[in-house]
């Protein structure tokens, strides 16, 4: 059970000693950036896996799409089904699953060796993002719960920026098989690392196990501000380079640091959301809304002119890593029941968006061009931050516990 301390306030789940309870969410953060790397490797190995197995493109780049529709289906009955399991060992078990699945897709002889091995590694990040926001602030007292948040969240950010061209670059060199081996051997030391630094308490033990401020309404509002917000980022950020070479009149050769521009900015967004997020989070989240919100008209409406476009780039990487992390801890707070169950749910909305946004943009770009999606996606950031606003206008519940007979 959870330790109280001399002032009354909850302490970490078993008073796990600091310096574990920091080694451990290291190891979650390094966790979250195999999987997000894992996931999004395809997109700069595509052409070299496509020669390699003798298919097209876009037959590859299902290899994504496919993945996202698992995390989006299995997010809820995974976390549902697992709710009993110790977190050390479910956690650990994911991580073994990831590394094993991704050293199978290594050594995959065809194309359909290669798909199965990826939607099983989209079942295990379906698990891993149902259960590591609770487990990883459950380490830590409830004032630090929002920093100790995003600093597990800069392992997802450091993917885009660090793991995927690091990894495309090994691809190069040696051979795309080699950068999937290399990252099953990072999963399964993870594995091990996780397996002896977290703590083996069950789930029900844990103090993060249910919502500070429990609301169905409020989860409800964010998980409707959640789908707006990515899919209105996700149309603009699918189609970023072509937004950028066609529209803002970069140079190819300029891509590489320019992504990075946007990538640099989303890890410190996360770490400055950290610094406000404990004694703000409804403000956090809005202000991240807003700022999200003004880099998409920005780019849209300045979008031709370099510096603008540049400054409204950065921004954009800097308030879409941030949302992230917001909309996690705010469903950690107003969660009705089962902090997993609204951590899944988030999770699976965040994929549709992820879908929604995509399709959004194919059909925008083919109608109208590919400005017209930064306009369309600040619109629909708008609303979902209309609908944050409006969210001030419920009713606060009744916690006052029921008199006794």
């Amino acid at each position: 059970m959870a330790t109280t301390a001399v002032t009354g306030a909850p302490v970490a789940d078993r008073a796990v000693p600091h310096r574990r309870a920091v080694a451990a969410l290291l190891a979650l953060s390094f966790a979250a950036f195999c999987f997000v790397t894992t996931e999004v490797l395809p997109t700069g190995l595509l052409t070299i896996i496509a020669s390699d197995l003798g298919r097209s493109e876009s037959q590859i780049g299902l290899l994504v799409t496919g993945y996202a529709l698992v995390v989006l289906l299995a997010s809820l009955p995974l976390a549902h089904a697992t709710r009993r399991i110790p977190r050390r060992l479910l956690l650990g078990g994911t991580l073994a699953v990831l590394a094993l699945a991704t050293l199978v897709a290594a050594v995959a002889g065809n194309y359909w060796v290669l798909l199965v091995s990826r939607l099983l590694t989209g079942l295990t990040q379906a698990m891993f993002w149902a259960v590591v926001a609770s487990t990883a602030t459950g380490l830590f007292p409830p004032g630090v719960r929002g920093r100790m948040l995003t600093r597990l969240s800069v392992g997802n950010g450091l993917a885009p920026v660090l793991g995927v061209p690091v990894g495309t670059w090994l691809a190069q060199q040696t051979d795309w098989r080699v950068t999937f081996g290399v990252m099953s051997g990072l999963s399964a030391a993870t594995c091990l690392a996780v397996a002896l630094l977290l703590p083996g308490s069950a789930p029900e033990e844990s103090t993060s196990a249910r919502g500070t401020t429990p609301d169905r309404r409020r989860l409800t509002v964010l998980l409707v501000v959640t789908g707006l917000a990515v899919t209105g980022a996700m149309g603009t950020f699918t189609y970023l380079t072509s937004l950028l070479l066609d529209v803002s009149g970069f140079a190819k050769g300029s891509l590489g640091p320019l992504l990075s521009v946007s990538g640099v900015s989303g890890v410190l967004g996360t770490l400055l959301l950290g610094r406000y997020l404990d004694r703000y989070p409804w403000r956090a989240l809005v202000t991240v809304l807003g700022v999200l919100t003004v880099a998409l008209l920005g780019l849209g409406a300045f979008g031709t002119v370099k510096p603008p476009a540049l400054a409204m780039l950065a921004l954009l990487g800097l308030s879409f890593s941030a949302l992230a992390a917001a909309v996690q801890h705010r469903a950690l707070q107003v969660a009705p029941g089962s902090t997993d169950m609204a951590s899944a749910a988030t999770s699976a909305v965040f994929n549709l968006g992820i879908a929604a946004g995509s399709l959004l943009g194919a059909g925008l770009v083919a109608a109208t061009g590919v400005r017209v999606m930064p306009l369309v996606g600040s619109l629909l950031t708008g609303l979902a931050l209309l609908v944050m606003f409006a969210e001030k206008r419920l009713p606060v519940p009744d916690r006052t516990p029921a008199a006794t007979v």
